[in-house]
């Protein structure tokens, strides 16, 4: 009884949480933390440090890299990609926002491409729902594959604490590959999605109003034929240089030092430790070569947007630890056979607590540790990262909804029935086409 009622509790601060967005999600864990420790008892469990410190050093470098210029032209040639093929707009738009977001770390970059594909499909008669809805789902799909997101961050991290020596690399081979599998069957099955404009009776009653026609076909602001500082394209070349840097020492660990660990073997530094470093180095790097001000850091909409995503994480983690940590003996003994039989029931969990808390890296801190805490394996639990992507099942998260804002024609939208909204397919086709290509790929490579 008591176990159930601690469930409700965890539910409930979770539900409520939602309600006050990232930060007001990790204050009101507090609560649940509270009532679990004096009401409860429980053994207060732990906030995953060394997670929340490698989150913390790659939001800093990617802040840096917002305020230094160097985002700026990573859009500035994904929008002169798209313009150069703008036929095949559905389908290279989601690639486009994937890639993104794979190298930066975090979906926010989308707002800056929605007027671009927006503009692009228009003007070439394809219908805007097309190619925008499913870059609006393909940039949030492209975080369980970027070497400097905080989901993968966080699953480095609970991997190391749970004993298994997968490396970032060995993660991301499995990750990159599937979600963007994922992401093109996704903008395939949405290629000729909907009536083509021509035959949309709602778009041509909209645009019978010269008023409304020329709000739908305006000019939208352009990054071509701009000319950029140099520090901006310095501050990406010193950012990409220290992607590949981590990728390097990830594949190829006796490059790495190695140091005695308490029982005096011998041991590679750790991943998570090497991220910090060079994140942090890349930021120093960026503040005196682009000679910024690291002042105005803390104001960049990424920044602030992954500080939100740490707070979170610490929140929710250590509520989460401290409920499954105290039945964990319960826990192996009723959920561990299911795990191991039907492991998809893994992804279905972590696929709902994703949308429940609205964070990749959030769902992943509650429902990864347990998983591997009740024995899961790994390879399985590797399988199915792309699942940790489920928050566009009810269009509430804040990409889907300047999507819709984003398009003037009226055609991306939430429908009658809530359910029926213009990101549902896009996003089920490309987390289950990328959960299968996932398992596929996992247990070719492991």
């Amino acid at each position: 009884m008591e176990m159930l009622l601690g469930f409700v509790v965890l539910l409930a601060c979770l539900f409520l949480g939602i309600k006050h967005g990232g930060i007001g999600l990790a204050v009101i864990s507090g609560i649940g933390l509270t009532i679990y420790t004096f009401v409860f008892h429980y053994n207060p469990g732990s906030p995953p440090i060394g997670v929340m410190l490698t989150i913390l050093a790659v939001v800093t470098c990617a802040g840096f890299l917002q305020t230094s210029g160097g985002l700026t032209v990573m859009l500035k040639y994904a929008e002169r990609f798209l313009r150069n093929n703008p036929k095949h707009i559905t389908v290279l738009a989601p690639v486009t926002t994937w890639f993104l977001t794979v190298l930066c770390g975090t979906g926010h970059v989308v707002y800056t491409m929605f007027p671009i594909i927006y503009d692009i499909s228009i003007k070439q008669h394809i219908r805007p729902e097309r190619p925008m809805a499913v870059a609006s789902i393909a940039s949030q799909m492209g975080i369980s594959a970027s070497p400097v997101s905080v989901a993968v961050v966080s699953i480095v991290g609970f991997m190391a604490a749970a004993g298994y020596s997968f490396s970032l690399l060995q993660i991301l081979a499995v990750s990159i590959p599937a979600t963007l599998i994922g992401v093109i069957c996704a903008a395939l099955m949405s290629y000729k999605r909907g009536k083509d404009l021509s035959e949309d009776p709602r778009f041509q009653e909209m645009i019978q109003d010269p008023e409304q026609k020329d709000y739908v076909y305006g000019e939208n602001e352009s990054l071509q034929g701009k000319e950029l500082p140099s520090s901006y394209y310095h501050a990406t070349v010193i950012f990409l240089l220290g992607i590949i840097l981590i990728a390097v020492l990830g594949n190829f660990p006796d490059l790495l030092p190695h140091f005695a660990d308490a029982k005096g073997k011998v041991k590679a530094l750790s991943m998570t430790t090497v991220i910090q470093i060079i994140m942090l180095s890349l930021s120093a790097l960026m503040l005196f070569v682009c000679k910024i001000k690291a002042k105005e850091v803390g104001n960049s909409q990424v920044f602030r947007a992954g500080i939100v995503a740490l707070v979170s994480v610490y929140g929710v983690a250590w509520m989460a630890d401290t409920y499954f940590g105290s039945h964990m003996a319960v826990l192996k003994t009723f959920l561990g056979s299911v795990v191991t039989t039907y492991p998809w029931a893994y992804a279905v969990v972590l696929f709902f607590t994703s949308k429940l808390v609205n964070s990749q890296g959030a769902a992943i801190a509650i429902v990864m540790p347990m998983a591997l805490n009740l024995g899961m394996d790994p390879i399985m639990v590797l399988s199915f990262i792309p699942a940790c992507y489920g928050y566009f099942f009810l269009p509430t998260y804040p990409s889907d909804l300047a999507c819709i804002g984003f398009d003037r024609s009226g055609t991306t939208r939430i429908g009658r029935f809530i359910l029926n909204h213009s990101f549902m397919l896009p996003g089920l086709t490309g987390v289950v086409a990328a959960c299968l290509a996932g398992f596929v790929i996992a247990h070719v490579l492991y």
